[in-house]
């Protein structure tokens, strides 16, 4: 299983990532067809206590890393990755990771 991790950094106007994320952005990317699993969470600390350097975490599941990069090249993946700069202000970070159950 193949995970796409996508860190968001604080953006300049919260409420305006809020809102544009939950109106205008899912309905965007849940077009996209195949995920196994997607996961969406807003920052609420670290462990330290120390600020955060992420605002938002969005966790995307497929089997392969292939079916991904076929994924975001499909029309509806390019339209979500297209609106990413519309509200990702303070910046986003992309991650392939391989996942691994433990428990």
């Amino acid at each position: 299983m193949i995970r796409l991790l996508v860190l968001y950094g604080h953006p300049k106007d919260p409420a305006a990532f809020d809102a544009y994320y939950q109106e205008a952005h899912i309905p965007i990317a849940k077009r996209m067809k195949g995920l196994k699993k997607w996961t969406v969470g807003k920052v609420s600390g670290s462990a330290d206590g120390s600020s955060p350097p992420y605002y938002y975490v969005a966790d995307l599941y497929m089997e392969s890393r292939e079916e991904f990069e076929a994924l975001l090249a499909s029309p509806e993946g390019q339209a979500a990755v297209a609106d990413v700069p519309n509200y990702a202000t303070g910046g986003v970070t992309f991650l392939y990771t391989e996942i691994e159950e433990v428990i």
